[in-house]
Parts: C-alpha cells; sequence; structure tokens
C-alpha cells in the first residue's frame, strides 16, 4: 500500500503527465506548420528526445512510486527517492528543449547541462531505490 506521501506524488505526477501529451501535439504542429523546424535537424532530434524522456521518465516515477514504500530505507532517503526520479523527468527533458529554444540554433547552449543534470539525479534516486529494495531483505543491524 502507498504511503500517504507517495500517493499524493503519484496524483501529482497524473495530473502533470499530460503535459507530455500537449508536447507531443506541439511536437506534431512544428512537423507540419514549421518549415524552420524541419530544416533544423539538430532541433528536431533534441526536442524529439526531450518529449520521448519526459514521458518514460514520468511513467518510471510512478512506478518507482509504488517501491519506495517497500524499502529499507530511513524517511529522508525515501523523500529524496520520491522527488529525485520525477525531478529528472522534468530536468533532462529542459535541457533538451531549452538548448535548441532558437529555430536556428546550430549547437545546444548552456542549457544541454540541465540533461545531464538531471541524468545524475535520476541515477542517484534510482540508486538509493534499488538499494533500499536489496537492504529490505537483509536483517537489521543495531
Amino acid at each position: 500500500m502507498l504511503s500517504r506521501e507517495s500517493r499524493r506524488m503519484a496524483g501529482l505526477l497524473l495530473v502533470i503527465l499530460p503535459t507530455v501529451v500537449f508536447g507531443g501535439v506541439s511536437v506534431l504542429t512544428l512537423l507540419i506548420h514549421d518549415p524552420d523546424y524541419m530544416d533544423n535537424a539538430l532541433r528536431q532530434d533534441l526536442w524529439r528526445a526531450g518529449h520521448a524522456h519526459a514521458g518514460v521518465l514520468l511513467v518510471l516515477s510512478l512506478v518507482a512510486l509504488r517501491y519506495v514504500d517497500e524499502t529499507n530505507l530511513s524517511n529522508r532517503l525515501k523523500w529524496f527517492v520520491r522527488e529525485a526520479i520525477p525531478s529528472s523527468a522534468i530536468l533532462l527533458p529542459m535541457g533538451f528543449f531549452l538548448s535548441v529554444l532558437s529555430p536556428h540554433a546550430t549547437d545546444p547552449n548552456a542549457f544541454i547541462y540541465l540533461a545531464y543534470l538531471g541524468a545524475v539525479v535520476l541515477v542517484a534516486g534510482l540508486l538509493v531505490l534499488g538499494i533500499g529494495l536489496i537492504r529490505k531483505d537483509s536483517p537489521q543491524t543495531a
């Protein structure tokens, strides 16, 4: 059973998930109606990657919430996992989108570092969750 904190975060993520649908419609609209978008392969690739990462990481966040309350972690570490994995679903795509906001961008700008930050936050959250699940079956140490 989900804790109150995990249930609240799951509800928030489900409310946020339609923004990924909106993003998909936005990319589709650009593909159909914006020749500048079609002329910039880098922008297409990074926006496609941003959109895909947003959706997958939000779904991963929902899955992770089903496990966080089953771990042998302190409340502080459970909070970290509940925040870290969903935060990566924001940071990674933002890095992709904002780094080529200009239709004429030929290289990503400094916002691309948000993607790296999101990756580090994601890995940290996943490692803590995984270790907490592995420790669940270990005897408690005093």
